[in-house]
This record gives C-alpha cells, structure tokens and sequence, in this order.
C-alpha cells in the first residue's frame, strides 16, 4: 500500500444475541442494510415503526478482515455513529461517542502483516443515552414530544433521529463517511485556514495550512480562475505551518442566487504527493444589526449590497443516513434554486451536511445559514460533553468557514425558548441558563478560534447577543419563529400582525401528494383518522388544525384525494399571506425562511417538497412569491394597498392594473399604478376595502423588466363564501420528446388554483394557477420513466369543493 487503501464496502453485521448476522455495506446504516438483507419489512410503510425500535436497543458489531503489506498505518474514519468502540485484532484502538467529528487513530501497534480483523462495537444509542443521563449532576430535560425515544440531547448525533414532529423514531447508527487507512509517516496537509481581504477592485487569499511529517517536502500554493490560469503564491514555513499570500487583480465576485453569477476559484496545495483543493467564491458577506427606531436590524449584504434572503429551511435529506443520494440531494437544491430561494437554513436538529452539499450551494448561489446541532432540548455542560463539543465546532469550521456559500454559524435552534418548556428549568432558571451558558460560550468561544472573522448569532429565534427575549412573539429586534398561526390555529391573517426583521421559521402543514401516501399506505387507509395514516402524522394536533382551517376557509370536499390537494393549497396560501405581507415591509424586515424545504420520510409535515423530491403546491406558489419581482395586495386599515416589491440589483419600472373579477368571469378596472422599484417596497396604488362588492376578488396584472411580469387573484374573503361555477376545463396532451405538453383552457368560467395530476410519477412545470375563459394555459409534465404513458386529471377549487350527485 503506497498511499491509502479504502475499508469502505462489504462488511458483516451481528447483533449481542447472535440472533441477526448479515452482510452491511460500510458507509452506510444498519436500519437500511437489515431491510436490504431481508431481515426486516419497509421501515416507513405502515406502522412499521413501532416494531423496529428494538434494533436501537440492541449493541452491534461490524466486521471485516485486512490484507496489509506494512504496519506503520493510521486509521482514519468520519462520521461514525455514535457510541462506537474501534478494535483492531481484538485491541480497541479508538472510543468515540460523536458523529460530528473524525477520528486519525494509529494501529502500528496492533496490526500485523497479512490478514487483520477490524470490528467496529455500535453500542445501544438507547441504553447509551439513558445511561449519560444518569451520569449527569442534575437531570438535563428533553422534548418528549419531538423524541418518543428518550435522552438524544446526550448523544452527539443527529437529534431527530430519537424522532421529531415529522421525522420516523429509530435512533439509526452506522457509518456514514469515509474509513481508509493511510501510512502514518506520510508528508500530508492538515487543517487549511483561508482569509479573504477585498480591497477596491484586488482580493487577498492568506493562506495557512498546518503540515504533518514535512519537514523536506516542497509544497506549493496556486489558486485557478474559473477556465483561466492559475496564481502562484511565495510559500513561508515555520515548524509545522505554512502561509502564502495570493493577490487575484479584477476579481470575479460571486454572488447568491438572483442577483449575479457564481464563479469559482479553485485553490491547491501540494505537499508532495499530497493534495488539497479549496473550491473559493470571491465575496464579502456582512451581518446589519444596527439599532433603529423599531428594534435592531437583521440584515445580509453580500459584496457591500444588502439582499431580501428568501429560502427555507433544511433537514436531513432521508432518515436513514444510507438511503441518502446525492443526485437526489441536487434536485432539491436545485428546486429551491428554481422557486427563487438564495438561502437556506441548516437546521440545528440535523448534520453538518457532507462537502459536497456545500460544493452545490457554492455552484447555485444557495446561502447557508448553518446552526450549530443543538435543538430544542436542554444539554450538557460536563466537561467530558463540552470537550466533544469544542472538538465538533473546531472541525467544522474548519471544514466549511472558506465556503462561498455559508453566510451564518448560528449556536442553536430554539435551546432559549426551551429554558421556559420544562418544569426543571423553570422552577430553577439560574441553574439551568448558566448551564446553557456555558454551552454557548463554547461553542462561539471555539467557533472564533478556529475563524476570527465569522459571522456568529447565538441562538434562533435570538433578540441579540446576550438578550433571552421572546422572539416567537416579539418583532422589533433579530430573527424571528413565527408559530402562532399554526400551533395556535389562527387565521392567515394573523401573519400580518407582526413585523419581524427576519423570520427565521414559519410553517403551515399539509398531506403529501397522493402518490407518496401510496408509498405508505393502502388505500384502505386513505382517511386521515386510520391508524396507519396518524402514525404519519407526528404533530399533535396536526390533523385536526388542517381539517379546521379547511372548515374556515373551503368548501367541504367529498373525496379523499380532493381532501389532499386541498391541504396543500391552504398551507400554499398561508405562506402566501406571511411572505407577500413581510416582503412588503421591506428593508424593515429583509429574509423570510419557511419551514420546511424537504421531508426525510413519506410524513404529513410542514415541507413544500414530498420525500423523493415531488413539488407540493406551496413549491409551486413559492416560485410565484418569491419572484424577484412581484406586486402583493396589503390591508391597511379600510385602504388595500397595492405594493411593488423588487429583488432585482439595478432598478425596475413596475406597473400595475387592479381589477375586480367575479366568479362568473365579469371584470371591472379599479385603478393601476407604477413606479421605479429599488431596495425599498413601493405602494403603487390602493382602493377602499368597500370598494369590492361582496363577491368580488381582485385580480392583478403588473408589467416589470423583461421577464418579469406577472399577475394574482386575492380573495379577501374566505374561498368558501364565493359562489364558483363550473369552468369547463379541457385538457389537450401531446408528447414531446421525452415530456409531455398539457394544453388547458377553461371554457364556461375562470378556474381557480388549476392542477394538473399524472397517474405516473413526474413533474409539472406548473400548478396552482388561475385560469380565464379565452386564454389558454401551457404546462409541461415530464415523467420520470421517459417511456410512461400518463393519464391526467385536472382539479381546480370548484370541482375539489362542490358537491357531486
């Protein structure tokens, strides 16, 4: 072996009792290699669940056997999950009890030329967890609710693995990164520290790169232009540590998603036959928290420009770590890209996702706002967690603080609120913020070491630095949850009665698309009281909130499926009304981040994406509301005022006409309005509430730079209360290549939030649209067998709520 010899592959997996004895391939997970060697049913059909958490209660051992030629080797593994013990010919040569972090172990002393056994000990994440717990001074409460297996906030692992309130309960472990053994003595390159100093129209790249067993091995410093030429650096070295100094003349900037291109750099070190490359966007990113006569702001400016983030946020991208792909990964980002996201959050009960997400947020001008994994429990102090903590945050920040992508490090999700959620802490508070406290420092004290100059928020939602404050119900300072329209049942509406500076989570829930719930469910079970459709529902509460804002809002429906789209269209308009009413606050409030992107499982949850990457209605309508330029009606008072928003970075002339449109297809014009639209939002127009006779809605037709003109019908009052008629819609499908061309018109009346659905799995270009007698709509449906011959239904709002006889 003269460089690395790779372990990943086959493996056999036996659990304590003997019972289960199997082939696993490493990486991977157990939960998945068991349901692949045909020892257990789908975990995520039916009630499955429930019968397979005897598997995290169980230890389990992983073996292979090694040919080696040499001895003088060093282990290296990453993302090893959990409570692992590491033995090498029967030795244990490595403890860990992290999956946030990577492990270089030396075995010289244990290996043996030709055949060795290498084992790796998987304890009971359960009996684990308990046990820590036991081992604390004083008891560190947990949510029950998000985590029907108890005490995950001991483990450093993915939180939602214990469960949350969307995510399959099964404490799943394994191996998920890379184990390889490499010559212990070899020349090699260790952490690499990158700075960038921009200075008019020349950027500084300083470069420090820790060197292990080089002490006469030459090492070189370049950085690349996009398809030019590369840059060479004058290397220094003292002891163990090399610098250089990189100036790049006429830089091009990167910029996120919207508002320019994405060039990237490409910078290499190497250290003899060692190399390392740093894939580099050239920008500034600044966090505005200035004070104002409202709070304090919160806001991004990226190169100097202040930019409206809009985006949502990230879980993991499948709750079993082994079925992630990451071609399946690329197509949510991408559809994030496509419905005029430039950031997503990270969320603190997830992973530090792997370099090549990130490599993907680089390429598409996706901003990362990344927590720090701590959520919605109460943790540790001891010094044994808090030295695994600073381990954890040192290498990933390392790992990622070069990123062109990453714009935040944040220190939780929600551990501040969670101090007033347990009765511990609330019959002892001082004992228990000092405890997370102590966390926190940590966690920024280590961030800062490792990157001076990243951009650091102590917690989400957070007031600021050093403030406890209510930032679930106060808006004047920080980033923003706003929850109160779905945990609490109110109306949309109620969305207009804050003003955040940044909402950080938001969320409506809906069912997902029926062929998902047919990957869980039979149609037996097609009603959302049957047991196997509530054990998909992990929020509780959750059905009976959809089913009452349904009731206020819609027309009953009678069938089952009708039920389902219409789940999704009511949770599309809620985020509707929340992102329109905050974007047209700006720069009061500058990003809206819903909750959430994707799903890690078929589950009735609050995501715009079905688990397998189908567009819900609400990803649809986002592509609509996040337009870079877009007109909203907002209520003020007895006025409706319409208002111009625009995201583009030069100036746009926007104009709009405002109409009143009747269910039965009959229009009259308002008033219109137009302005030039810079950073702030504009009222272009408005009229008197009372203007609108009682079944009338407001239709708009607005007109912005090339290619982005638009237009919107608002109901101002509940949907329910219009008399809709049938709109005779015709539907005309031609294939084309490998898609398919739907032609769609409404001959007798305007149909409202037109869908059309395959029978085969696939992609429509579009959905949720409104329709008008004499103008025809074009969509594209393009299947993911191209040789599919699909058969399509149209469901608009009449025919999912008026009676059938």
């Amino acid at each position: 072996m003269t460089h690395r010899l790779d372990l990943s592959g086959r493996w056999t997996l036996e659990d304590e009792t003997g019972e289960h004895a199997i082939e696993m391939a490493l990486p991977g997970d157990a939960i998945s290699a068991l349901h692949a060697a045909g020892r257990i049913p789908e975990p995520y059909w039916g009630r499955n669940e429930y019968e397979l958490r005897w598997i995290a209660e169980r230890d389990w051992t992983a073996r292979r056997t090694v040919t080696l030629d040499r001895t003088d080797l060093v282990l290296c593994l990453s993302d090893l999950d959990c409570v692992a013990s590491v033995r090498w010919n029967g030795t244990e040569v490595l403890s860990a009890r992290n999956a946030f972090r990577s492990y270089r172990v030396e075995i010289g002393h244990v290996a043996h030329e030709g055949e060795n056994e290498v084992e790796i000990l998987f304890r009971s994440n359960v009996r684990e967890a308990a046990k820590a717990q036991a081992d604390q001074p004083f008891y560190i409460p947990y949510h029950s609710g998000n985590s029907p297996i108890p005490h995950g906030n001991m483990l450093r692992k993915v939180q939602c693995d214990f469960g949350w309130d969307w995510n399959i309960a099964l404490a799943p472990f394994g191996l998920y990164g890379e184990i390889a053994l490499e010559p212990a003595a070899r020349p090699r390159i260790g952490a690499v520290h990158i700075r960038q100093e921009h200075t008019g129209g020349t950027v500084r790249l300083h470069v420090t790169a820790d060197l292990e067993h080089a002490t006469d091995t030459p090492l070189t410093c370049e950085v690349a232009r996009p398809g030019g030429r590369a840059i060479r650096g004058e290397v220094a070295r003292e002891g163990g540590r090399a610098t250089a100094t990189l100036t790049i003349e006429d830089p091009e900037l990167w910029w996120p998603a919207g508002q320019g291109a994405q060039p990237l750099y490409t910078l290499t070190l190497t250290l003899g036959d060692h190399t390392e490359t740093r894939t580099l966007g050239l920008r500034t990113v600044e966090l505005l928290t200035d004070p104002d006569a409202a709070g304090a702001r919160f806001a991004f400016a990226v190169n100097g420009r202040e930019v409206f983030m809009k985006g949502a946020n990230w879980i993991p991208a499948d709750a079993l770590a082994g079925r992630i792909d990451r071609e399946q990964v690329r197509g949510l980002l991408q559809s994030a890209v496509d419905a005029n996201m430039n950031m997503i959050r990270v969320w603190g009960g997830g992973r530090y996702e792997p370099d090549w997400f990130y490599d993907l947020c680089d390429e598409m001008g996706l901003m990362v706002w990344q927590d720090f994994m701590f959520s919605c429990n109460l943790y540790p102090s001891t010094p044994d967690f808090l030295s695994e903590v600073r381990a954890e945050v040192r290498e990933n920040v390392a790992r990622l603080h070069h990123r062109a992508c990453l714009a935040l490090w944040c220190g939780d999700n929600e551990l501040v609120g969670a101090l007033t959620w347990f009765p511990e802490s609330v019959a002892d508070r001082d004992r228990y913020l000092v405890n997370y406290d102590r966390l926190n420092r940590c966690i920024e004290d280590e961030l800062k070491a490792t990157d001076p100059g990243a951009l650091w928020w102590p917690s989400s939602p957070c007031p600021g630095p050093m403030n406890f404050g209510d930032s679930w119900h106060e808006d004047g300072s920080g980033d923003m949850h706003f929850w109160s329209v779905w945990h609490e049942n109110r109306e949309f509406e109620h969305y207009r009665d804050v003003s955040p500076r940044f909402c950080s989570e938001f969320g409506f829930q809906s069912y997902p698309r029926m062929d998902t719930i047919a990957r869980f469910a039979d149609p037996v079970d097609w009603n959302i009281a049957a047991p196997v459709f509530e054990s998909h529902q992990k929020n509780e509460g959750g059905n009976a909130r959809i089913a009452s804002t349904m009731f206020r809002t819609f027309r009953w429906p009678e069938r089952f499926e009708d039920f389902v789209w219409l789940s999704q269209l009511q949770q599309g308009l809620a985020i509707k009304t929340a992102v329109e009413h905050w974007r047209s606050l700006k720069p009061h409030c500058m990003g809206t981040l819903y909750w959430q992107l994707n799903d890690t499982w078929p589950v009735c949850s609050w995501s715009s994406i079905d688990h397998g990457g189908a567009w819900k209605l609400l990803h649809h309508m986002a592509r609509d509301f996040y337009a870079p330029v877009h007109v909203v009606v907002r209520p003020d008072g007895a006025r409706l005022e319409i208002v111009g928003i625009s995201d583009l970075p030069d100036p746009a002339e926007v104009s709009v006409d405002v109409y009143a449109v009747t269910p039965d297809g009959e229009g009259r014009s308002l008033t219109s309005g137009a302005a030039t639209l810079g950073t702030e939002a504009e009222v272009l127009c408005e009229i008197p509430a009372s203007e609108l006779a009682e079944q009338e809605m407001i239709a708009l037709v607005w007109t912005g730079p090339e290619g982005h003109s638009g237009g919107d019908v608002i109901a101002p009052r509940p949907w329910k209360t219009y008399d809709l008629l049938p709109p005779g819609l015709e539907l005309r499908a031609e294939r084309e290549g490998d898609a398919w061309a739907l032609h769609i018109e409404a001959t007798e009346a305007p149909a409202f939030f037109v869908t059309a659905e395959a029978d085969v799995p696939g992609h429509v270009s579009d959905a949720a649209f409104h329709l008008f007698p004499g103008h025809a709509a074009r969509v594209t449906f393009t299947p993911d067998d191209p040789a599919a011959e699909p058969q399509f239904t149209l469901r608009d709002l009449h025919s999912a709520t008026v009676a059938k006889h």
